[in-house]
């Protein structure tokens, strides 16, 4: 029996009325990204990515944000909306990839890049601490990545941070030549690896490639693309919500899915012809699994975990937290 199994056994029949009224009761909003456990996606008020779930938080009218998610999430949630209570069911759910860049770290890599006093424009992953994103001029996600860095003159240098397979998946869509690549990753997407992609292509030639551009496998997916393993058009790096929306309309027997495993439940919720199968079955991120039912319940129970940002970091952080948001068209509903 799993861990997450015994959880939700151990609840009592009622739970998820339970979560509703005790959210209704003190004013929250429940918000859970698409990596999170079944249970507490279905059970949430909205379900998706970064950037869709920064928005709703933006613009919740609740005083109460309940976030499902790993850390830097809730963070950005109170970044957005200072006044507001923000809590996330455990304050141990981090991510091995806002752990590889630190502030200090950030620093000292513009000024290796500042010349005549003109500072590099520095763009970080929304995947980063509060305190990164308070050294960052614009953050992005999976879903406009390419957007933010296309948004600044060619004349500027830009610093990407700290995703180095994002990075390189934006450096090869626009061509951009005075653009720097932090070296970090995801230690969940960074164990998808090529040859893993590449046999299951091979067993299955007809299927569709939905990759996750933070994977370890997505240079793997192009380049089988242009050899004509896969046909190019099959072959398609998302972020989670372009993901949900591509399950929408494919007309595909069988998808082959390169991200966090969580993701499959959105993707068959919205469509039960297809079949989607993960590249890899170990790539479950346990930080996100965290979050459980009873954790969810205990959170709205007892005003756990909450989670504060300083004042000044806060302040800082959250002019580039608001430029992300300025860009790209996804609604929150499509996350």
């Amino acid at each position: 029996m799993s861990s997450m199994q015994s959880d939700v056994e151990l609840l009592p029949t009622d739970w998820r009325d339970q979560v509703r009224a005790l959210a209704e009761q003190n004013d929250a909003v429940i918000l859970a990204h698409n990596y999170q456990l079944p249970e507490v996606q279905d059970i949430a008020h909205h379900t998706g990515d970064s950037l869709g779930l920064s928005r709703v938080a933006a613009d919740a009218e609740q005083s109460t944000i309940v976030f499902c998610g790993v850390h830097f999430m809730a963070e950005t949630a109170k970044i957005l909306s200072p006044d507001k209570t923000v809590l996330i069911p455990d304050e141990r759910a981090g991510c091995s990839l806002a752990d590889t860049m630190t502030a200090d770290q950030l620093r000292a890599w513009k000024a290796e890049y500042t010349t005549d006093g003109v500072e590099p424009v520095v763009v970080s992953y929304v995947n980063t601490t509060a305190a990164v994103k308070a050294e960052t001029d614009i953050c992005c996600t999976s879903s406009n990545a390419i957007d933010v860095v296309a948004s600044i003159p060619e004349d500027r240098t830009v610093l990407f941070g700290p995703d180095q397979f994002l990075g390189a998946h934006v450096q090869r869509e626009l061509q951009r030549e005075n653009m720097h690549i932090w070296l970090g990753e995801c230690h969940v997407h960074a164990g998808i690896n090529g040859s893993e992609l590449k046999a299951q292509v091979e067993a299955d030639p007809e299927a569709e490639l939905f990759i996750h551009p933070e994977c370890g496998c997505a240079t793997t997916a192009l380049y089988l693309a242009g050899a004509g393993v896969v046909p190019e058009e099959r072959t398609k790096i998302l972020s989670t919500s372009g993901m949900v929306r591509a399950a929408e309309s494919t007309t595909a027997r069988r998808v082959l899915v390169a991200t966090e495993t969580g993701m499959l439940h959105q993707l068959e919720r919205v469509n039960s012809t297809t079949e989607f199968v993960p590249v890899n079955r170990a790539a479950v991120c346990k930080y996100m699994k965290m979050i459980t039912p009873a954790k969810l319940l205990n959170s709205l129970r007892n005003g756990t975990d909450v989670v504060d940002v300083p004042h000044d970091i806060a302040e800082r952080a959250r002019a580039s937290v608001e430029r992300m948001i300025a860009i790209g068209s996804p609604s929150p509903d499509a996350d």
